[in-house]
């Protein structure tokens, strides 16, 4: 199964405690509109803790990740632009605390 075909990033710090409502309100706020088959991530303001918004088709999903240690590379808030398109790879990246920008195509690390 697929959930999500693109993924978005948010530069902008969402509060943690935000729920599905209110999640989906700042989607529509920063990307226009939750698209089917598209995931969105925000970060809170010291970057340790993200939520991702996913519209798979049929519903909507919400999900929180925080790490133990250290914080989530991202994007100072009031950096222009607001939102960054991210690869698969970017993603899985993402999530594990790694700098994402640099990861490119099929995995390949870049130096920027």
């Amino acid at each position: 199964m697929r959930f999500a075909v693109e993924v978005w990033l948010a530069v902008d710090p969402l509060d943690m405690r935000a729920g599905l409502d209110t999640a989906l309100a700042r989607v529509v706020k920063v990307f226009g509109a939750a698209h089917p088959h598209h995931a969105y991530l925000f970060s809170n303001r010291r970057a340790n803790r993200l939520k991702v918004l996913v519209h798979d088709g049929i519903g909507i999903w919400l999900a929180g990740r925080r790490l133990s240690e250290g914080q989530f590379v991202w994007p100072h808030a009031g950096s222009e632009p607001k939102q960054h398109a991210l690869t698969q790879e970017q993603l899985a990246g993402l999530v594990v605390g790694l700098p994402w920008q640099r990861i490119g195509p099929n995995g390949v690390i870049r130096v920027v």
